[in-house]
């Protein structure tokens, strides 16, 4: 019957059975609940529907829309009047989750229905003045309630009418007067609130009272008028606003913060509270409003009990809450009742544990007094202090594989109790050597902390052990430690103290300074064979590019090899394109883009080419002159990179796909040498606005690449300019999911993740070739529908792999150490500069092994340059002959065709030589700078 079945991503979920067991793993699981409460509805199982909604209750605020759906059930089955007390009863529970003007008009239509009863309608009369207290300052519903209120008195006005033509008693005209002056009250108190439609309201009250309005009505009823005139901005905001409103109800709140009415700024916090009970920043500044300005017992306590119902995985709440429980003196099984419930909470970080336990213990050692020795309240701080220890090493390390306390801060506080307050410092040593035997005996402060403890509270014996113990084991600062066991002895110690400590700490830094002169040798070693491998690639890749030369030579496209002129050789491709230097090996973006000249053809091209003229066209691109990018048209050109270098016709493709942001003036495919495409172009636009929608195209699959789409900025200009990157920082509302097969796509995803919430955005990780590498990251509304996310999802098997799914909070990623840097330069051997992802497949060393001369390497290259031996003044007397242009182009001449020919046809070829050396001037690389580097 209640066999409701979906396949979700081969994840079956079923119907009642299955929500229940869900229910028992889990019970704050929030969407479960409304589950299984709509699934027993359809059905009409009302007792286990009442059931359900009074076991969600228990753990939740309820919504307006399930408490009125709740209300109207009851009401139907309330016959008797018992059974119409336990509706009011219901009511009442309901009026205390949020604020909300519909129950509260409910409520009090229901309770008419009870006039014939004993005191119905003082308890009808009751209900109405709580509505008004409660919602009558709405400034878009209130108008609602009080006119329902002034027609239950209009109507208790016509049963007291005497008969037609009969004449009233003198207790018949009391109650009539004093019925209308109920009525009158009650118009005027409504003219002096602003609310919506207040003209009509006054209007009524023109005609229906017999008497002039007073001029204090008026008064009021226009200095109201003013009001909502002020407030009109706000609601109009709010009214136009998409969900969640926080920025319009954050302005509403100041707003009326500033008027300091204190009523009207409790309801528009209810407000806003309603719309967004899952924000809890907006419970923490409500609750810290309530505690430091209005400071009522029962209204405080209120809203914090539905703030930690609301956001049960915020611990800040609950030690808020905490904090309020014990400043308005509730008794302490209530307190610790509720700390019980924060620890069942479910938070999300082990540090969160720490942070509430920390609290509970703060309050149980305030309830503590330390005059006498032994006391209850005394016994119950340790015993709090030994669980709370026992707590994260077991239940809080097994969840989250760490404990939350590296540094044992709640150790350290206990020992301080009972040095500090329990005069025991027996017991504050043995919880410091726990403490020491976790880890922390290496760290210099913990051992300082340590110290000052027995240095207040202690004795100069301990201390002097103490600080011995540190010099022994401190492994980041033991130059500190030394000095200050040095200090102590200076002060309190003898001669044999002093050279005790003298000789201790001689020792202990002998073998530091042993130490890190083995670790210093060890890294120089390894920067020195790092050099080595830097030098060979630059070797491999100078005898490339001679190789390539004399290979161009030998054809006739260059200058006869053996001309001994330097500075003609090579000049005619210098002059017919500007050299293009790699991204990574130092200059800037700028820089590469106009020393490339690669921004396009100058002429128009025909639009159809035939497939076999493919090669005539290549050879056309040749000839074109290169236009060099005009840095004044960056704010209407967008740089597009990450290109397929296969793409045909790229001016046709990319002009149809960026027409849709504008009228495209001219698109500038980047092209080599030899007349291939370069995977990356220029897009200028007429208008600014144009290219500023184009970047909402970064990223878009293109031929199947993510295609690159950034802003043209000339970066010696604008040194801190920053493209769009991922954030790197910690979002709660965001998950990662790892472990994803290949082949699932965006909607299977989906299809999984919106069963535990609202998800406002799926991003599948790519590589730059836009293949699939099983992670994403998935961004849910709130961080309530996240946590939740993560409890169900982690561990889900899906197409037969197991994912993992975690709260998204990447690694920072790791810069080159400051140390590194300077032992570079300590080297006179200059290093390899790589890209910001480091050495690249691009920058693999393929030389033939007949262009390596055993013993006789070439210069040092750098910067993809051959530097001019001449310059070199400082070379080790051993290195061979130095040859000059003339023969080292002979050289070159002398090598078999074959083997030139398999130097030119490798694709890996380093940047054009532009140093005064000028031997060699191989082709352009094939492979493109990429202009950024992409995150995910």
């Amino acid at each position: 019957m209640f066999e409701v079945e979906t396949e979700r991503f081969g994840v079956v979920f079923r119907g009642r059975p299955e929500r229940r067991a869900r229910l028992s793993i889990n019970a704050f699981d929030y969407n479960c609940h409304l589950d299984l409460i709509k699934l027993l509805r359809q059905e009409g199982e009302l007792v286990k529907l009442r059931r359900a909604r009074q076991k969600m209750s228990e753990l939740f605020p309820l919504t307006e829309e399930i408490w009125l759906d709740w209300l109207k059930d009851e009401i139907k089955m309330a016959s008797e009047s018992s059974e119409r007390e336990k509706v009011y009863e219901l009511f009442e529970r309901a009026v205390k989750d949020y604020i909300c003007p519909e129950i509260w008009l409910e409520y009090a239509q229901y309770s008419i229905g009870g006039i014939g009863q004993e005191g119905g309608i003082e308890r009808v009369r009751s209900i109405f003045e709580r509505a008004l207290t409660a919602v009558g300052l709405h400034v878009t519903k209130g108008t609602a309630l009080w006119e329902a209120y002034r027609e239950f008195e209009n109507a208790i006005l016509e049963t007291a009418q005497p008969a037609p033509g009969s004449v009233p008693s003198p207790e018949q005209q009391q109650m009539l007067c004093t019925q209308l002056e109920k009525i009158h009250t009650l118009f005027r108190r409504q003219l002096g609130i602003p609310l919506l439609d207040m003209e009509t309201s006054y209007a009524e009250y023109e005609e229906w009272s017999e008497d002039p309005i007073p001029e204090t009505t008026i008064k009021n009823y226009k200095k109201a008028l003013q009001q909502l005139e002020k407030c009109k901005p706000y609601e109009e905001a709010l009214l136009g606003a998409e969900t969640p409103k926080l920025a319009e109800y954050q302005a509403y709140i100041d707003f009326e913060m500033k008027a300091g009415d204190p009523a009207r700024i409790q309801l528009i916090y209810e407000r806003a509270l309603a719309e967004n009970c899952l924000v809890p920043d907006l419970w923490a500044r409500y609750n810290q409003y309530l505690d430091r300005q209005l400071k009522v017992k029962e209204l405080v306590l209120s809203a914090h009990d539905r703030a930690v119902r609301n956001c049960p995985w915020t611990v800040g709440l609950w030690i808020r809450y905490l904090l309020a429980m014990e400043r308005h003196r509730v008794d302490h099984s209530s307190i610790s009742e509720m700390f019980e419930k924060a620890l069942n909470a479910g938070f999300i970080q082990a540090t969160d544990y720490v942070e509430i336990w920390q609290a509970y213990l703060d309050y149980l050692r305030r309830r503590v007094d330390f005059t006498q020795d032994s006391s209850k309240e005394l016994e119950e701080l340790r015993s709090a202090f030994a669980r709370a220890v026992e707590y994260l090493k077991q239940e809080v390390e097994e969840r989250f594989s760490e404990s939350g306390d590296p540094s044992c801060t709640i150790m350290q506080n206990w020992a301080r109790v009972e040095a500090r307050l329990c005069n025991n410092m027996q017991k504050a040593r043995e919880l410091w050597d726990n403490i020491m035997t976790k880890g922390n005996a290496k760290y210099a402060n913990m051992w300082l902390e340590y110290y000052n403890l027995e240095r207040a509270h202690g004795d100069t014996q301990h201390c002097r052990k103490a600080l011995h113990r540190a010099v022994q084991c401190t492994s980041d600062y033991p130059e500190h430690v030394c000095e200050v066991l040095l200090t102590l002895e200076r002060i309190e110690g003898t001669l044999e103290d002093w050279d005790a400590a003298v000789q201790k700490t001689e020792n202990r830094l002998a073998r530091v300074n042993e130490q890190r002169a083995k670790a210093a040798e060890k890294e120089a070693a390894l920067a020195k064979l790092e050099e080595e491998k830097a030098e060979q690639r630059k070797q491999a890749r100078a005898e490339k590019k001679a190789s390539k030369k004399a290979k161009k030579a030998r054809s006739g496209e260059k200058r006869k090899a053996d001309d001994d002129d330097e500075g003609e050789w090579g000049q005619e491709e210098e002059a017919e394109q500007p050299s293009k230097r790699h991204k990574g090996d130092g200059l800037l973006e700028e820089d590469m883009e106009v020393e490339m000249g690669l921004f396009g053809r100058s002429g128009p091209e025909k639009p159809d080419r035939p497939a076999n003229q493919k090669e005539k066209a290549t050879t056309s691109r040749k000839d074109i002159p290169k236009v060099l990018h005009d840095s004044s048209k960056d704010n209407v050109t967008v740089f597009v990179s990450n290109l397929s270098y296969n793409m045909a016709e790229p001016e046709v493709k990319l002009k149809e796909l960026f027409e849709s942001c504008g009228e495209v003036a001219e698109i500038r495919p980047v092209f080599s040498n030899k007349g291939t495409f370069r995977g990356y172009c220029y897009v200028e636009f007429k208008e600014e606005k144009s290219a500023r929608q184009a970047l909402g195209l970064d990223r878009q699959a293109v031929e199947g690449r993510p295609m690159f789409v950034s802003p043209c900025v000339d970066k010696n200009k604008h040194p801190d300019f920053k493209v769009f990157r991922y954030s790197t920082t910690l979002e709660k509302h965001k998950l990662f999911i790892s472990g994803l097969p290949f082949s699932c796509t965006k909607e299977e995803l989906e299809d999984v993740c919106k069963a535990h919430g609202n998800v406002k955005d799926i991003r599948l990780v790519t590589n730059r070739a836009g293949k699939p590498k099983g992670l994403a990251y998935v961004e849910y509304e709130n961080e309530a529908q996240a946590s939740q996310a993560v409890l169900k999802m982690d561990g889900l098997t899906v197409k037969e792999h197991v994912i993992k799914v975690m709260i998204s909070n990447p690694p920072l990623r790791k810069l080159p150490d400051k140390a590194e840097a300077g032992r570079a330069s300590q080297f006179a051997v200059p290093r390899q500069v790589y890209g910001a992802r480091g050495k690249g497949r691009t920058q693999l060393s393929m030389v033939p092994r007949a262009l390596q001369r055993q013993g006789n390497p070439v210069a040092k290259a750098e910067n993809g340059m051959v530097q001019n031996s001449a310059a070199a003044s400082s070379a080790p007397p051993e290195e061979p002959k130095k040859m000059s242009n003339a023969d080292f182009a002979k050289m070159l001449l002398k090598k078999s065709a074959p083997l030139i020919e398999v130097v030119q046809n490798n694709l890996f070829c380093p940047q054009l030589c532009t140093s005064s050396f000028q031997a060699l001037n191989c082709v352009r690389t094939q492979i493109p700078a990429v202009p950024r580097d992409p995150a995910g």
